[in-house]
């Protein structure tokens, strides 16, 4: 799944950090931008010693944030070879969407569960937000649809369930970035969002389940094959 490549030799790609106050949490940041947006290549080894030096910070809050990007599922911490960018094949990514169908579906009903007219009203502006978006592949649009899923799952209630989401989709939205669609299929996948509010605030005949489904196989191929609703669920 990972494919080994060592950024020993290249060039620095990275702004020095010298803000002194959260060097952790802005490390983080730094990092997950580079993933997002391939500056750091998936399967590529990071050497904590070179992203100290490339920063211009000591190596504890490079080892922290990479302790905190594992956690979210960007790197993966390989045994006595170091740690790597995430890097998914097919299968990875019907695993990930099979566990979005059920889980996100459950985020909708709660998320229906607890709508307000200011949270209505915040959603639709990300909604209205994406819509309006030119179909022209960039990492922007793929910041603004995971902001519009994490919205939805922190209208849940169940702050588990977001960070469950948070972490699951993580390396699915970077690899998103990296295999960007052509503009017509993009066009599709941001036109995709609005059966989700649509469910939310009660407008829609079909389940959660149905709508997650449709919503996923928009842009992906088999995204409920490692679910058990994949004999029983149909597309909207």
């Amino acid at each position: 799944m990972v494919e080994q490549g060592d950024s020993m030799a290249r060039d620095s790609i990275f702004q020095p950090i010298k803000n002194n106050e959260t060097l952790k949490d802005r490390t983080v940041e730094v990092l997950t931008d580079a993933i997002l947006s391939g500056k750091i290549k998936p399967g590529e080894r990071l050497n904590e010693s070179q992203l100290a030096r490339e920063l211009h910070v000591s190596r504890a809050p490079v080892r922290e944030a990479l302790q905190q990007l594992q956690e979210q599922s960007l790197i993966v911490n390989i045994p006595r070879r170091g740690m790597f960018a995430v890097s998914l094949d097919e299968e990875d990514i019907q695993k990930i969407n099979s566990l979005r169908v059920v889980l996100e579906a459950e985020a909708l009903r709660l998320a229906q569960a607890h709508i307000n007219p200011q949270r209505e009203k915040k959603l639709e502006q990300l909604l209205v937000a994406i819509e309006s978006m030119e179909p022209s592949p960039t990492k922007h649009s793929m910041r603004v649809d995971f902001e519009f899923h994490r919205t939805i799952w922190s209208y849940s209630g169940n702050e588990y369930l977001e960070k469950i989401l948070t972490s699951l989709t993580a390396p699915l939205f970077a690899h998103s970035v990296r295999t960007m669609l052509r503009s017509e299929k993009l066009r599709l996948v941001l036109d995709s969002h609005r059966p989700l509010f649509d469910f939310i605030c009660g407008r829609s005949k079909h389940s959660a389940e149905e709508v997650m489904l449709a919503h996923l196989s928009v842009r992906y191929h088999a995204p409920d094959r490692f679910a058990s609703t994949a004999a029983t669920v149909t597309t909207a």
